[in-house]
């Protein structure tokens, strides 16, 4: 329409330049409406013309039931059916313990009472009154742990059951709750062994850690914040072979080896329940978080667990295997600072009073010495992925075995090794 107008204006300006009469301007003028009206009664056709013919597509239906795909329903019931397989095996575990409360002693001075109201109060309200100590039983911790025999035996972190002067109970799923006897706690894992005195309990099953991988599904179960019984969080193995210095409620710190990290939920409360896969089977126990951060926490590979109650079985209590040292793991900066010709292995090192080499243990028998480097035990590298202490407890107590060693950082030479049983007050 605008073209068509721009065209009519500059018809009536040569009209007007032209000099043409009124009448003859008149006629040409209305000539040139009507032609504009026939253009736009035209358009205006065609336009409805155009509307009408717009092809139009079949109207768009919603399914009666969406199609999910079976390959997501397969995943969904995989993850439903291994919580309700192990969640039956899943316990609470709260420690309580008697608390000493002292209560202060109360009196009223006799000049505040009008002599001939006291009458009126018992005697004992105008003397001072000694503090009063009292003790009462009180919650101080919550954990988790898992049932793994029908007869009451129960897997746990050892922080959880820490305290030996508290008393445990272990509450069910069912709801039923049970005096719990410490059996077994690791000297030096996060791990330790419970009983109950019960039958025909559910129980989990034991899966294989050796062979998770990154990226894997897994499922945390556990008392959340020692108040959501059962609470269950999904996610993925996000690392394996972590090493971390673990802190529990009473300061102690702790190194934990070879751990599978996670980025499935674990709170406060979810210690010492299982990490489970899709098969319904435990591959860890719940252990540490990252305070701070978000869904960074770490499991217990449940093959160290195993390995514990296989030497619990055969000898009645738990065999941790010693060689006897203080060490410090190499790394490519310590190396190039210190001059050391390789940068991985485990530099023999003391620390103030405490010595390199442990007098009188295995270390000290076989002739290590401090300053030496511990390249290779039975062939496996000493890494920060792949640590001396973690490689030491996949031994046994009384086992041979083969040292490459680095001395003065100039000659390799090997040793070989008897490890020992740790000692209990050892702490390193």
């Amino acid at each position: 329409m605008k073209r068509i107008y721009f065209i009519l204006g500059i018809f009536i300006f040569f009209l007007l330049i032209l000099n043409v009469n009124a009448a003859t301007l008149d006629n040409q003028i209305q000539g040139i409406l009507n032609i504009l009206k026939n253009l736009f009664q035209t358009s205006t056709q065609v336009q409805q013309n155009q509307i009408q013919n717009i092809p139009t597509s079949t109207p768009f239906q919603v399914p009666n039931s969406f199609q999910i795909p079976n390959i997501v329903l397969d995943f969904e019931r995989a993850k439903i059916e291994a919580v309700k397989k192990v969640a039956p095996a899943v316990v609470s575990i709260v420690a309580t313990k008697d608390i000493e409360i002292i209560q202060r002693g109360f009196f009223i001075p006799p000049d505040l009472i009008p002599p001939e109201f006291q009458e009126f109060f018992p005697r004992e309200f105008f003397y001072e009154q000694q503090p009063q100590k009292k003790t009462e039983k009180r919650k101080i911790s919550s954990g988790s742990g898992f049932i793994i025999s029908e007869d009451g035996l129960i897997l746990t972190n050892k922080h959880v059951v820490s305290d030996d002067n508290a008393e445990y109970t272990v509450f069910l799923n069912d709801g039923r709750k049970f005096k719990a006897k410490i059996l077994a706690k690791h000297p030096a894992d996060d791990l330790a062994i419970v009983k109950i005195d019960a039958k025909n309990l559910p129980y989990a099953i034991l899966g294989d850690s050796n062979k998770l991988e990154l990226g894997q599904t897994v499922i945390a179960i556990g008392n959340a914040l020692g108040e959501f019984q059962n609470t269950v969080s999904v996610g993925v193995v996000s690392g394996l072979r972590r090493n971390i210095k673990a802190s529990d409620n009473y300061g102690n710190i702790e190194q934990l080896e070879s751990l599978i990290q996670t980025d499935a939920a674990i709170n406060y409360g979810n210690s010492g329940g299982p990490l489970i896969n899709l098969k319904g089977e435990v591959v860890g126990i719940n252990t540490a978080i990252v305070s701070g951060a978000q869904n960074i926490g770490f499991a217990i590979p449940i093959e160290r667990a195993i390995k514990m109650l296989e030497k619990v079985k055969k000898t009645g209590k738990i065999q941790v295997p010693f060689l006897g040292i203080r060490y410090i793991i190499l790394t490519e900066e310590i190396a190039k600072i210190r001059g050391f010709k390789v940068d991985y292995g485990a530099l023999i090192e003391g620390s103030g009073s405490i010595p390199g080499v442990v007098p009188d243990s295995p270390a000290s028998k076989a002739g290590l010495r401090e300053g030496d480097i511990i390249l290779e035990i039975d062939g496996e590298k000493i890494t920060k992925d792949n640590t001396l202490a973690s490689i030491i407890l996949n031994k046994e107590v009384g086992q041979k075995v083969k040292l490459k060693v680095l001395r003065n950082n100039e000659k390799e030479i090997y040793i070989d090794v008897i490890l020992g049983e740790r000692p209990e007050e050892i702490k390193y």
